[in-house]
This record gives structure tokens, sequence and C-alpha cells, in this order.
């Protein structure tokens, strides 16, 4: 039975796609079945693996929908053991659509559940916000994953996400736990980095994942040629340490 994972935070620009897109690939690699869902209107896990968002015909859209069954909108990709449930813009239209839906919270829930059969680990790359989308994705999932970039206002809006979490945890799925807490964007050389990572470590303990993800030129530039990092420069600060991530998460979750 596989794990569903969410990658969370309503702060846009800390690297949850990166994040979504490399510790899927690095899963992949380390010969896991893995399934991405894209539920960014802004499609960027999907653009990420080099599949054309204009030419997305089924994809989290119809699931929400309640149109189609799952297993006809998953589309392979390049990276080995690697599939998607792409996005299209589209989606930006679904919390409006869903507003007077019964159980609205759950139709991602429902419709996903039964990939677990089939898969080690399902990913799901959440929009920056608290919408409809991100509950759907939290009440959805086993576990999040919140990555945390280490600059000045890192800290801010967590607690709210907590929050969020929790009520989650109460009203829609108790099961919902916290996978951990990712820094990311760490430049050793900044002092703020180093504050940042400090401070994050001291408030949360184990809650936070050992591996950092430094900043790494490599990591910018492979979704502009559709690439995960594993595919574009296996090579890379960025592989090296999302593999480091994901060898983590396996042995968490054995």
């Amino acid at each position: 039975m596989g794990k569903i994972i969410a990658i969370a935070n309503q702060k846009g620009g800390v690297g949850k796609t990166t994040t979504s897109v490399n510790l899927a690939a690095s899963l992949g690699v380390l010969e896991k079945k893995v399934l991405l869902i894209d539920a960014d209107p802004q499609a960027n896990a999907t653009s990420g693996l080099g599949i054309d968002v204009e030419e997305v015909e089924l994809g989290t859209y119809q699931l929400f929908e309640d149109s189609i069954a799952a297993e006809d909108c998953i589309q392979k990709t390049s990276s080995p053991n690697l599939d998607i449930i792409p996005a299209h813009i589209d989606l930006v239209a679904i919390e409006i659509e869903l507003v007077d839906q019964d159980q609205r919270e759950s139709m991602l829930k429902n419709a996903i559940t039964p990939l677990k059969e089939l898969y080690d680990f399902i990913l799901i790359d959440c929009a920056p916000s608290l919408g409809l989308l991100t509950l759907n994705a939290l009440t959805a999932s086993d576990s999040v994953v919140i990555p945390i970039q280490c600059e000045y206002f890192a800290l801010e809006g967590l607690g709210k996400l907590l929050n969020t979490i929790k009520s989650v945890q109460k009203i829609h799925n108790n099961k919902l736990d916290i996978e951990g807490l990712l820094l990311t964007m760490y430049d050793s050389r900044l002092r703020l980095s180093n504050q940042v990572v400090e401070e994050v470590q001291k408030h949360f303990g184990e809650m936070v994942f050992d591996t950092i993800i430094q900043r790494n030129v490599r990591l910018s530039e492979a979704p502009s040629y559709g690439e995960s990092i594993i595919n574009y420069d296996a090579g890379s600060k960025g592989a090296s340490n999302y593999l480091s991530l994901a060898n983590e998460i396996i042995k968490k979750n054995p």
C-alpha cells in the first residue's frame, strides 16, 4: 500500500514544485514506483517534467470534476518509475465550481485512494495558498512535507499552515501526519541562512529533515529543459541533495 505525501506551504517561491518534481524523480531512481499529482493551476510540475500544458486533456481538473477514473489521467514521464497526473490552467476555476458540492474537501481523496495499490509513493504538488485545492490535498494525504526557504521571512505564515493542518486533522483527516520540514535554498556563505537553519532546528527539532537543499544553479535550470535534476545533471549538488532526501523518506517509511 502506497503513501500519499502532500508538498505544501502557502508561501510562494519556497521550492514546493522543485521539491515535488525532484523528490519524485529521486524516489523513482531509487526503484520506488511513484506518481506525482500536479494540484497547482500554474502547472509548473507538469511543464517541469516535459509535458506541454496546452496539450493536457485529462488531468487534475477532471479528477476534481469526478468525470473520469484517476487511472485514465495518468501519463508516463521520461524519468524512471515516475508517472504524473498533469495540471492545466483550467484548474484555477475548480475552487468556484466545487463551492456547492457536498464533501467538496474529499473530492481528491475519493479519486486517488484506489491508486495507493499501484504506487509506493504518491506526491501532490500543492498550490501556494490555503484554498480548497490545498485542503483537498491535505485531506487526501497520509503526511505533508513543508518546504521552508532559508530567508528572513522563512517562519512567516508557518504558524498559519500548522493551524490549517491541525484543523484538517480535527475535521477531515485525523491520520494526517507531518512528514517533515524541509529547509530549501540554503547558502552556507550567508549568515542569515545559517541563522534560519538554527532557528528552525531549535523550534521544531526532530520534525526537521536532516537533508538541507542548497542553492544550486543547475536546479534552477532543469525545469526550462523539462527535466528533473536527476535527468538534467545527476552529478550536481541539487541531485545529491534530493537523492539524500529520498533516502531519508524511504528510511522513515520502510
